[in-house]
């Protein structure tokens, strides 16, 4: 019963132009947007247009005293995100089907639960990155993130050669796998 108060609070708040509720519904719901609009050929810059307008939209919404939202508002904003940004995809023609055909095939509630475990685990990840230490955290990122080559990690980081790079790399990541799965046990 509170999480529906809450949920009914934050819509008034957007309705009265409430500089709090908005950001509120920014902070909840906006990495959500950015996860979706990024793994979906966009930008970070295309995933705040995205926002914007659906917030446009519920604020909208929220001014008309007839409107009832039936869901959550995390769904409402997915949902519109997903549909607005589909049809960005569209008429860009990077995405070959029509929008009214995709719905058919993965459903708003499943998509949208996916997301959310994808997120959890990526929260995750990233606090058993953190715990992992020097040089670990580093020579993972480089290989990872900066797509640097054995060779070069070797030299930066001081190794013999690229396989003892490559042989510690593996023993970084063996450390993360381990630190990850003792904090997802721990739900941490």
């Amino acid at each position: 019963m509170k999480a529906e108060a809450a949920e009914l609070e934050l819509l008034n708040g957007l309705a009265r132009n409430n500089h709090a509720a908005i950001e509120s519904l920014y902070l909840q719901h906006y990495g959500m947007i950015q996860a979706f609009v990024v793994n979906n050929n966009g930008s970070s810059d295309d995933a705040r247009d995205i926002f914007q307008e659906a917030m446009i939209l519920l604020y909208e919404k929220a001014q008309d005293p007839a409107f009832e939202l039936n869901c959550k508002i995390k769904t409402y904003l997915y949902s519109v995100c997903r549909r607005l940004w589909l049809k960005r995809l569209q008429q860009a023609n990077r995405f070959g089907s029509p929008v009214e055909m995709l719905e058919d095939v993965v459903p708003v509630d499943e998509d949208l639960e996916a997301q959310e475990n994808r997120n959890e685990a990526f929260v995750m990840m990233d606090k058993a990155l953190q715990h992992l230490g020097e040089p670990c955290k580093s020579l993972l990122e480089a290989y990872y993130v900066q797509k640097k080559q054995m060779l070069e990690i070797a030299e930066h980081f001081g190794y013999t050669n690229a396989d003892n790079a490559k042989n510690q790399k593996y023993k970084c990541l063996m450390r993360l796998k381990k630190l990850f799965f003792a904090h997802y046990k721990n739900g941490i």
